[in-house]
């Protein structure tokens, strides 16, 4: 359900955006219409370039990446303290 909805906003963003690029004044100079357009286009872009890092799964990969180092360190720490003689010495 969480990725259809990405899909859905990110349809409705890129509706948007191409409606809207043929009426914003873009490129007039330091006028306010144009510093509008532009700054209305970055906004746009960056919510279309948000959802499709949401869709592309770009955050599991990176959960993933910290899963597997998080467990190497675990690994390690229990290796050291097996060796150790403190751990011996309990048993």
């Amino acid at each position: 359900m969480k990725g259809f909805k990405n899909v859905i906003w990110l349809s409705l963003a890129l509706a948007m955006l191409l409606y809207a690029v043929p009426r914003l004044p873009v490129g007039g100079g330091w006028t306010p219409p144009a510093v509008f357009g532009t700054l209305w286009l970055s906004f746009a872009l960056l919510i279309i370039g948000a959802h499709l890092h949401d869709i592309l799964g770009v955050k599991e990969e990176q959960r993933e990446q910290l899963r597997r180092i998080q467990r190497m360190k675990r690994n390690q720490i229990r290796r050291r303290l097996a060796g150790s003689p403190l751990l011996q010495a309990r048993k």
